[in-house]
């Protein structure tokens, strides 16, 4: 586990050091945060296989993966906006499965270059497994088999402002605010720019929240994924209105040209999202919404929707890879090769691993 004391990578340790079966390494830069997450580890699950390993990826990662000869790579140390593939590329030379939980629209969709060289090692490269594309796409497929034509693909997220946010997570978010993305709408690629398009939407359980439009990957791989379609969506939400408009008038800036984009404010964003944690509220929520024609002619639309309770929102994202590294463990993966986080695992059996936590699923119409 790479980036095993993050936000994201620390709750896919504590996950699967459940499993006694199943050896954790944890591997990250700092040995203090490491240390930490195997005290919380060792408390949970006594009987947990868990070990830490100090480690600076990609440097450090062939003499390591020759030394530990570990099954599974799980890759959580982002942004991954701008990154190589240098760490699945070592993984898949030394014979190991990868997956990471990128979100970034590039690296996911032009992931399918690792694809010939790990059909030719045999194993299994994954990227974007978390909350876009895996769950999302999950989520469509549950719903589409009601329809006879898909029109159109809302996708939203909101978490929670008490869920904690690491500095990889915010500055993505900064890194395309303001910047122009392609949108498939009304059967076209339109121009659209980050973190505008601003509207209000209520998700049932969370309530009301401001909304503006993310770069995703899904934006890129559902039009063809899903032949017909004519608008695909995907916006985000912070909790708190001042946070979100204020990064709604920030984001002019790069629209304006005047700055290349709000990357260098990552720091002061960082320290804002510290002092402001404990307000607002620990709900968070998804959305997935589809409409169309049913089969019977008429027009339907219909609706997929999250809500994590408790602090558990960074669950939502994490487990995906959880789901992929029990499956691989079990041989439950036949296939071979490498692309981004599609058709590895259903809306069910995501529903079954998150059963003990606070975060309820209801589908319904729209």
């Amino acid at each position: 586990m790479l980036g095993a004391a993050g936000v994201f990578g620390s709750r896919i340790c504590r996950r699967l050091a459940r499993h006694g079966e199943m050896r954790v390494i944890a591997a990250g830069r700092t040995r203090a945060a490491l240390d930490a997450l195997a005290a919380a580890v060792a408390q949970e699950a006594p009987d947990s296989r868990l070990v830490v390993l100090v480690l600076d990826a990609p440097r450090d990662l062939a003499h390591a993966l020759e030394a530990m000869r570990p099954n599974l790579v799980i890759h959580t140390a982002g942004p991954f906006q701008g990154q190589d593939y240098a760490v699945a590329e070592i993984c898949i030379r030394h014979g190991v499965h990868y997956v990471d939980i990128a979100d970034g629209r590039d690296f996911v969709v032009n992931f399918f270059r690792l694809d010939q060289a790990a059909r030719a090692a045999a194993v299994v490269a994954v990227s974007g497994a978390s909350s876009v594309p895996a769950l999302s796409a999950a989520a469509v497929d549950a719903l589409r088999g009601e329809f006879a034509q898909l029109d159109t693909i809302e996708i939203g997220i909101s978490p929670g402002n008490r869920a904690p946010r690491g500095p990889a997570l915010i500055a993505a978010f900064l890194g395309y605010a303001g910047r122009p993305m392609a949108r498939w709408e009304d059967g076209s690629w339109q121009t659209v720019h980050g973190w505008h398009d601003l509207h209000r939407r209520a998700i049932d359980g969370v309530g009301k929240r401001w909304f503006s439009a993310c770069d995703v990957p899904d934006l890129a791989l559902f039009p063809a994924r899903y032949p017909g379609v004519s608008t695909v969506t995907f916006h985000a939400g912070l909790e708190l209105g001042l946070l979100h408009l204020g990064l709604w008038l920030l984001a002019w800036l790069p629209r304006a040209r005047l700055l290349p984009n709000l990357a260098a404010f990552t720091g002061l964003a960082s320290a804002l999202a510290r002092v402001t944690l404990p307000l607002g509220s620990d709900r968070g929520g998804m959305f997935v919404t589809l409409t169309g024609t049913g089969r019977d002619g008429s027009k339907l639309a219909r609706s997929w929707s999250l809500v994590a309770a408790a602090g558990h929102g960074p669950f939502v994202p994490a487990t995906p890879a959880v789901l992929l590294a029990r499956k691989l463990a079990q041989s439950a993966i036949a296939w071979r090769g490498a692309g981004p986080c599609l058709d590895l695992f259903t809306l069910d059996e995501f529903r079954a691993e998150i059963a003990d936590l606070d975060i309820s699923c209801v589908t319904g119409a729209a």
